[in-house]
C-alpha cells in the first residue's frame, strides 16, 4: 500500500503524524489532504528522510537544486553543496547532475543528506544515449524507464517527469513561437527527440507503465514544466497552458492509481501575472500541490537573480503556491558554488515566510520580533531571525560602545530614547 492508498483507506500513518506535529495541525487534516490530492509527503522505502508535507494549509516549502555539469564535476563539491543547502534551511533537495560520473554524484548526495531528494531521470537517459550511441536522438524508450527505476531505487523521493511535452504541446510552441526560446533542459531534450524520431513522448504515451514504476518505489510524481517560459515576455503563453492541460489530466490519473502528485509551474513570470498563474494552476489541477520554479519577475538582473526570485516567490506563496524552487546568484551565469547555494536558500526561505504571512496568516514570529526590538533584546532577535548567524555576525563586526543600541543610531536610538521616557508596550 502506498501512502496515498493508506490515506484513502482512512489510515493515519506515522509520516502523517510527523508532518501534522511540525505544522501544528490535526493528523486527520493531513490524511484528508493526501487522500484528496491536496497534500503530498515525499518518502522512500529505501532510506529514512526528514519528512515534510507540501500542500494546502501547510507552510510553503523551499527546494534547493544542485548537480554537476559537463564543465564542472566534483563529487565532493556537490556533497558540500547538499550539506550547505540543508544547513541553510532547505526543505528538499534536487540532484540534477549532468556531467562526469553523475550516477556516483547522485548516490553520494543521497547518502549524505537527510532531506527528500528529487531528480529528473530524463537527463540520465538522454546523456547516456549521447555517450553510448553518439546522440541524444538515439535514446530508446527502454532507456527512459530504466533510468527512472534506477534512480527510484537509490532512494529518490520525487521526480520531475516531463509528461506534458507531447505532439499537441509542440504544435502550440511552433505555431506561436518564443522570444526567449525553450529554456527547460528536459523540454529541449524531449522535443528534439520527438521531432527527430517522429514519435510521441514515451512518458505520455506509456504513462501507465511510468505510474507502475513510481508506485512500486513510492516516488512522488512532479509533473515537469518542459514548456516553462525563460523570458517574462513568454509567460502564460499557449504552449505553457497546453502543457498544463495535459499535466493536470495525467495528475488525476496518477492520483487514482495511488501515486502522489505535484504540478510544476513556470519560471519567468512578470509580477502582474503571478496570481493568475497560481490560481489557474490550482483551479485546473483540483488544488494539487503547486511547485513554482522561481519565478523570476524580470530578466535584466543577472548576478542578483536570487533577489529577483525572492520577489516573485513571495507573491507566488501569498497567492497560494505550496513549493518554491530556489534560484541562486549564479543563475544564467555559472554552476552555483557553495556560497551561491546558501544565498539562494536564504532568499527563498524569506520569500516563503513572507508569503505564509498572507496565505496562512502566520505573523506571530514578526510580532515577537517587534517586541524584542522594542525591548532592545538582541539575543531574542537573533533567535527569531530567519538567518540568525548573519544577523549576529554583522552586529558583532561593527559592535557599538552602547550594547543596547547599534552603530547605525549610536547615541540617538529612537527606541532607547522612547523607552527612557514613556511606555508604549502592548
Amino acid at each position: 500500500m502506498t501512502l496515498l492508498e493508506d490515506a484513502v483507506n482512512g489510515k493515519i500513518t506515522d509520516e502523517m503524524k510527523v508532518v501534522a506535529q511540525k505544522e501544528g495541525l490535526d493528523p486527520e487534516y493531513i490524511r484528508r489532504g493526501i487522500a484528496n490530492g491536496r497534500i503530498v509527503i515525499p518518502t522512500s522505502p529505501y532510506r529514512d528522510v526528514k519528512l515534510c508535507g507540501i500542500g494546502e494549509g501547510l507552510s510553503t516549502k523551499v527546494n534547493a537544486s544542485i548537480g554537476s555539469s559537463s564543465d564542472i564535476s566534483n563529487i565532493g563539491l556537490e556533497v558540500e553543496k547538499a550539506k550547505a543547502a540543508e544547513e541553510a534551511g532547505a526543505d528538499t533537495l534536487m540532484e540534477l547532475g549532468t556531467g562526469g560520473d553523475f550516477l556516483e554524484v547522485r548516490k553520494e548526495v543521497v547518502d549524505n543528506t537527510s532531506l527528500s531528494v528529487g531528480s529528473v531521470p530524463l537527463y540520465q537517459a538522454f546523456i547516456e544515449a549521447a555517450q553510448k550511441r553518439g546522440s541524444i536522438t538515439d535514446m530508446t524508450e527502454d532507456d527512459l524507464f530504466k533510468a527512472t527505476e534506477e534512480q527510484a531505487k537509490l532512494g529518490t523521493n520525487f521526480m520531475a517527469i516531463h509528461t506534458g511535452v507531447n505532439n499537441i504541446t509542440l504544435d502550440r510552441l511552433k505555431k506561436h513561437g518564443r522570444y526567449g526560446g525553450l529554456c527547460s533542459r528536459g523540454g529541449a531534450f524531449m522535443s528534439t527527440w520527438m521531432l527527430y524520431n517522429e514519435k510521441e513522448n514515451p512518458l505520455y504515451s506509456e504513462f501507465d507503465y511510468l505510474l507502475e514504476i513510481l508506485k512500486e518505489h513510492e516516488v512522488v510524481l512532479s509533473m515537469g514544466n518542459g514548456m516553462r517560459a525563460g523570458a517574462v515576455h513568454d509567460a502564460t503563453d499557449r504552449a505553457q497552458i497546453q502543457e498544463l492541460i495535459i499535466n493536470t489530466e495525467l495528475a488525476e490519473q496518477a492520483q487514482n492509481e495511488g501515486v502522489q502528485v505535484i504540478v510544476e509551474g513556470p519560471g519567468h513570470v512578470p509580477m502582474d501575472e503571478i496570481e493568475t498563474n497560481v490560481k489557474l494552476m490550482k483551479s485546473m489541477s483540483g488544488n494539487r500541490p503547486f511547485y513554482m520554479l522561481g519565478p523570476l519577475v524580470t530578466d535584466v538582473a543577472p548576478g542578483q537573480d536570487h533577489i529577483v526570485t525572492s520577489i516573485g516567490a513571495s507573491a507566488s506563496s501569498a497567492a497560494g503556491c505550496d513549493f518554491l524552487c530556489y534560484v541562486t546568484p549564479a543563475e544564467h551565469l555559472a554552476l552555483p558554488n557553495v556560497d551561491d547555494v546558501r544565498e539562494g536558500v536564504k532568499a527563498s526561505k524569506i520569500a516563503a515566510h513572507v508569503g505564509d504571512m498572507v496565505k496562512l496568516g502566520k505573523r506571530d514570529n514578526d510580532l515577537d520580533m517587534a517586541r524584542a526590538r522594542c525591548n532592545l533584546d538582541w539575543e531574542k532577535m537573533y533567535s527569531l531571525a530567519i538567518d540568525s548567524q548573519t544577523a549576529r555576525t554583522i552586529r558583532n563586526d561593527r559592535a557599538p560602545e552602547d550594547e543596547d543600541a547599534c552603530t547605525m543610531c549610536g547615541d540617538f536610538c529612537a527606541l532607547k530614547i522612547v523607552n527612557q521616557h514613556y511606555d508604549l508596550a502592548k
